[in-house]
């Protein structure tokens, strides 16, 4: 259970910290959202967070053919390199 605490012209809630730990809200950024029965509290998410290490994974996972070897080692070239 939680109560509401003033903080200067403010309140604010404090959450106990077997709820912060089973929430794994620590550190985190929070975004606030108001619902038809009162408020949810949930980490901020960020566009794209986590995808890098998602497809890293899903590249190791599988074992790439010289070809594909061949695409993921090609160099990234600009627009302005291509002959038209």
């Amino acid at each position: 259970m939680a109560t509401l605490v003033k903080i200067g012209n403010s309140q604010g809630v404090r959450i106990p910290k077997a709820v912060i730990e089973q929430t794994q809200l620590e550190g985190k950024e929070l975004e606030f959202k108001i619902i038809d029965d009162g408020l949810l509290i949930k980490p901020v998410k960020k566009p794209r967070e986590g995808w890098k290490e998602q497809f890293d994974n899903a590249i190791k996972s599988q074992e790439l053919g010289v070809e594909d070897q061949e695409w993921m080692d090609a160099p990234l070239v600009d627009e302005e390199d291509w002959e038209w």
